[in-house]
Formats: C-alpha cells, sequence, structure tokens
C-alpha cells in the first residue's frame, strides 16, 4: 500500500469534501480515503493504481491538483 497527499484548489466546503471523497473511493485500488478542505491523504495499492489516477478523479469532479 502506498500512502500519498494531495493539495486541491478550489475546495470550500463540506460537500466539496463529498464530492472529492466519492470520486477518490470510486477508484479500484483505493482503500482508504481522508479529505479536507484543501487537502486528501489517500491510501491505495500502487499495483491497481497510480498517482495521476488519483489526480484525474480530482480534476474529474471539478477541482485542482496543486503542484
Amino acid at each position: 500500500m502506498t500512502e500519498t497527499k494531495l493539495k486541491i484548489e478550489g475546495m470550500s466546503c463540506q460537500h466539496c469534501v463529498q464530492a472529492v471523497k466519492k470520486a477518490l473511493s470510486g477508484i479500484a485500488g483505493v482503500d482508504s480515503t481522508d479529505v479536507e478542505i484543501g487537502s486528501a491523504t489517500v491510501l491505495y495499492d500502487d499495483a491497481k493504481a497510480t498517482r495521476k489516477d488519483l489526480e484525474a478523479a480530482v480534476e474529474e469532479a471539478g477541482f485542482s491538483i496543486k503542484p
């Protein structure tokens, strides 16, 4: 398992938190997510998912990844 922290722009409320959590949880290989306004910590199986997969899911949910 791999743990990574994503910095996320565009989140301002609990609805945003839930949208990101749902997007990340829908990825095969994601074991757990801890999402707050502005960031997410994700534990995932790197044999099934990549950091790019996580970033793409966040972006598809309407938010941006900070470098």
